[in-house]
Protein backbone atom coordinates (compact mmCIF):
# COMPACT_ATOMS: atom_id res chain seq x y z
CA UNK A 1 0.00 0.00 0.00
CA UNK A 2 1.28 3.39 -0.94
CA UNK A 3 1.45 6.63 1.87
CA UNK A 4 -0.83 9.23 1.69
CA UNK A 5 2.43 11.21 1.03
CA UNK A 6 3.46 9.58 -1.93
CA UNK A 7 -0.38 9.53 -3.46
CA UNK A 8 -0.52 13.02 -3.13
CA UNK A 9 2.90 13.37 -4.99
CA UNK A 10 2.05 11.14 -7.58
CA UNK A 11 -1.37 12.91 -7.86
CA UNK A 12 0.82 16.25 -8.33
CA UNK A 13 3.21 14.63 -10.97
CA UNK A 14 -0.21 14.08 -13.40
CA UNK A 15 -1.20 17.77 -13.35
CA UNK A 16 2.54 18.55 -14.06
CA UNK A 17 3.27 15.59 -16.75
CA UNK A 18 -0.35 16.93 -18.54
CA UNK A 19 1.42 20.82 -18.59
CA UNK A 20 4.56 19.25 -19.59
CA UNK A 21 2.56 17.26 -22.58
CA UNK A 22 0.53 19.92 -24.03
CA UNK A 23 4.12 22.50 -23.92
CA UNK A 24 5.67 19.85 -25.72
CA UNK A 25 2.88 18.26 -27.79
CA UNK A 26 3.69 14.99 -26.79
CA UNK A 27 0.59 13.60 -27.12
CA UNK A 28 2.08 9.86 -25.95
CA UNK A 29 2.53 11.64 -22.71
CA UNK A 30 -0.81 13.37 -22.37
CA UNK A 31 -2.27 10.22 -23.05
CA UNK A 32 -0.72 8.80 -19.33
CA UNK A 33 -2.44 11.37 -17.37
CA UNK A 34 -5.95 10.65 -18.59
CA UNK A 35 -8.87 7.58 -18.30
CA UNK A 36 -9.71 6.18 -21.80
CA UNK A 37 -13.30 7.35 -20.68
CA UNK A 38 -12.59 10.66 -19.17
CA UNK A 39 -14.57 13.41 -18.96
CA UNK A 40 -13.73 17.17 -19.64
CA UNK A 41 -15.19 20.72 -19.23
CA UNK A 42 -13.30 23.29 -20.45
CA UNK A 43 -15.58 27.07 -19.71
CA UNK A 44 -17.03 28.08 -22.99
CA UNK A 45 -16.98 24.80 -24.77
CA UNK A 46 -18.80 22.04 -25.25
CA UNK A 47 -18.43 19.09 -22.98
CA UNK A 48 -15.51 16.92 -24.58
CA UNK A 49 -15.76 12.96 -23.88
CA UNK A 50 -13.14 10.28 -24.02
CA UNK A 51 -9.44 10.89 -24.22
CA UNK A 52 -9.12 10.67 -28.31
CA UNK A 53 -12.12 13.62 -28.27
CA UNK A 54 -9.86 15.19 -25.36
CA UNK A 55 -6.71 14.62 -27.80
CA UNK A 56 -8.17 15.89 -30.54
CA UNK A 57 -8.95 19.74 -29.19
CA UNK A 58 -5.84 20.08 -27.87
CA UNK A 59 -4.01 19.29 -31.13
CA UNK A 60 -6.52 22.19 -32.80
CA UNK A 61 -5.62 25.22 -29.97
CA UNK A 62 -2.04 23.86 -29.70
CA UNK A 63 0.00 22.59 -32.78
CA UNK A 64 -0.79 25.98 -35.03
CA UNK A 65 0.93 28.16 -32.00
CA UNK A 66 4.92 28.77 -31.78
CA UNK A 67 4.87 28.10 -28.14
CA UNK A 68 3.04 27.95 -25.06
CA UNK A 69 4.09 27.44 -21.45
CA UNK A 70 1.22 26.14 -18.29
CA UNK A 71 1.99 26.38 -15.40
CA UNK A 72 0.54 25.34 -12.36
CA UNK A 73 0.43 25.65 -8.83
CA UNK A 74 -1.59 26.09 -5.28
CA UNK A 75 -2.58 22.49 -5.38
CA UNK A 76 -5.10 20.52 -2.99
CA UNK A 77 -5.24 17.25 -3.28
CA UNK A 78 -8.03 15.45 -0.99
CA UNK A 79 -7.83 11.52 -1.13
CA UNK A 80 -10.44 8.44 -0.20
CA UNK A 81 -8.74 5.17 -1.23
CA UNK A 82 -8.37 5.16 -5.10
CA UNK A 83 -10.27 7.89 -5.34
CA UNK A 84 -8.92 11.52 -5.29
CA UNK A 85 -9.63 15.05 -5.76
CA UNK A 86 -7.23 17.87 -6.60
CA UNK A 87 -7.51 21.20 -7.50
CA UNK A 88 -4.95 23.83 -8.77
CA UNK A 89 -4.30 27.02 -10.45
CA UNK A 90 -3.14 27.52 -14.07
CA UNK A 91 -1.93 30.16 -16.09
CA UNK A 92 -1.48 29.24 -19.75
CA UNK A 93 0.72 31.65 -22.18
CA UNK A 94 0.37 30.82 -25.91
CA UNK A 95 2.01 32.73 -28.57
CA UNK A 96 1.18 32.63 -32.28
CA UNK A 97 3.80 35.18 -34.63
CA UNK A 98 1.86 37.16 -37.14
CA UNK A 99 -2.04 36.84 -35.45
CA UNK A 100 -4.28 39.97 -36.57
CA UNK A 101 -4.81 42.05 -32.88
CA UNK A 102 -1.64 40.51 -31.06
CA UNK A 103 -0.03 37.67 -31.01
CA UNK A 104 -0.26 36.79 -27.20
CA UNK A 105 -3.13 35.15 -25.15
CA UNK A 106 -3.01 34.60 -21.69
CA UNK A 107 -5.59 32.51 -19.60
CA UNK A 108 -5.62 32.53 -15.99
CA UNK A 109 -7.98 29.55 -14.12
CA UNK A 110 -8.52 26.74 -11.92
CA UNK A 111 -8.31 23.31 -12.86
CA UNK A 112 -10.78 20.59 -10.84
CA UNK A 113 -10.38 17.23 -11.30
CA UNK A 114 -11.22 13.76 -9.96
CA UNK A 115 -8.58 10.88 -10.41
CA UNK A 116 -8.86 6.87 -10.02
CA UNK A 117 -5.63 4.83 -8.90
CA UNK A 118 -5.41 2.03 -11.50
CA UNK A 119 -3.00 -0.86 -11.99
CA UNK A 120 -0.68 1.80 -13.89
CA UNK A 121 -1.39 4.69 -11.42
CA UNK A 122 -3.46 7.63 -10.73
CA UNK A 123 -5.47 9.24 -14.11
CA UNK A 124 -7.99 11.89 -14.40
CA UNK A 125 -11.46 10.69 -15.10
CA UNK A 126 -12.85 13.93 -14.63
CA UNK A 127 -11.94 17.85 -15.31
CA UNK A 128 -13.16 21.40 -15.39
CA UNK A 129 -11.45 24.32 -16.20
CA UNK A 130 -12.80 27.87 -14.27
CA UNK A 131 -11.49 30.75 -16.49
CA UNK A 132 -10.77 33.26 -14.13
CA UNK A 133 -9.36 36.17 -16.32
CA UNK A 134 -8.01 36.37 -19.73
CA UNK A 135 -5.52 39.28 -21.16
CA UNK A 136 -4.56 39.33 -24.94
CA UNK A 137 -5.74 38.45 -27.86
CA UNK A 138 -8.43 35.20 -27.87
CA UNK A 139 -7.70 34.90 -31.86
CA UNK A 140 -4.34 33.21 -30.87
CA UNK A 141 -6.23 29.96 -30.15
CA UNK A 142 -8.31 30.33 -32.67
CA UNK A 143 -11.26 32.09 -30.87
Amino acid sequence: MTSELQDRADIVDVCVRYARALDRRDWALLRTCFAPDVAVEYEGMDPIKGYDALERVCRAALEPLDVSQHLLGNFTVELDGDVAECECYLHAQHVRAGTAGGEQFVVAGTYRDTLRRDADGWLITHRTLDVVWTAGNPAVLGA
